[in-house]
């Protein structure tokens, strides 16, 4: 009888727990608010006991590890470093309000392995994209391309043919360009880039996304060569080989500057 009087106490008691969590902190799906980490159980919350050690996304704040998961891409892209970026924009920009560093870590918990592997890895890999980022948005300043002219269609890429009247020009964080990269894009983040490509600059969850998707599909596999190997993924058709060496002294002066600012050696063969 005791035993029995013991076990219902403890249901009680449990049940007790269960309705004093709040309903955001119980879901296990991993798709929490915004502001909220998805703790390594798979609950929603603030805190060490949901964005510390194991947290699975949203603004964690535990060590090592890359992406969404690890933390460490929260804790080298810092409201500071982002921001730091965005304030040498002129006024009146269009990234100023569009550009969010909240929008880039959500983005990030799409696609895990960016800015995977060790510390230095990882710091060298964000100073790459952020460096290529700062070039081609005047420091987050243009949400697309000034040169509206060229409807960038290629209509020998038939798997993703060019919609009437729509423009495949620069938009979003790497400006990103061609009807097969908004197609491709599209299909891999779940928007119709083909017939809707201005959604990259009206919608910055996509902005982001489809800056990561371009860098995680054609640049992420190189970051260890070098950031001259970056420079030709991203643009090397029109600036490597000598054809812009400005522009590329553009770019890595912005790549050094940000491994300086996160304590990480740019390492060699920085120039395509």
């Amino acid at each position: 009888m005791a035993l029995k009087n013991d076990l219902s106490i403890t249901f009680v008691l449990l049940g007790i727990v269960a309705l004093a969590i709040p309903r955001n902190v119980m879901s296990q799906n991993c798709n929490c608010a915004p502001n909220l980490c998805c703790s390594q159980f798979g609950f929603c919350g603030t805190g060490v006991q949901y964005c510390g050690t194991g947290c699975k996304a949203g603004p964690c704040t535990s060590s090592g590890g890359g992406g969404s998961g690890g933390g460490s891409v929260v804790n080298i892209v810092t409201t500071e470093f982002f921001n730091g970026i965005k304030n040498q924009a002129g006024g009146g920009c269009a990234g100023k309000s569009f550009y969010t560093r909240d929008g880039f870590l959500n983005a990030v918990n799409s696609f895990p392995e960016f800015g995977s592997g060790s510390a230095d890895n990882s710091k060298r890999e964000i100073a790459a994209f952020f460096a290529h980022v700062t070039h081609e948005t005047g420091h987050l300043c243009f949400v697309e391309e000034i040169n509206k002219s060229n409807k960038y269609c290629d209509q020998g890429k038939t798997q993703y043919p060019c919609a009437p009247g729509k423009f495949y020009y620069g938009r979003g964080p790497l400006q990103i360009t061609w009807n097969y990269n908004y197609g491709a894009a599209g299909k891999a983040i779940g928007f119709n880039g083909l017939n809707s490509p201005e959604t990259v600059a009206k919608d910055p969850a996509i902005s982001f996304k489809t800056a990561l998707w371009f860098w995680m599909t054609n640049v992420h596999s190189v970051v260890n060569q070098g950031f001259g190997a970056t420079i030709q993924k991203v643009n090397g058709a029109l600036e490597c080989n000598g054809k812009q060496p400005q522009t590329v002294q553009t770019r890595i002066g912005y790549y050094t500057d940000y491994c300086k600012k996160f304590g990480v050696s740019p390492g060699q063969n920085l120039s395509c």
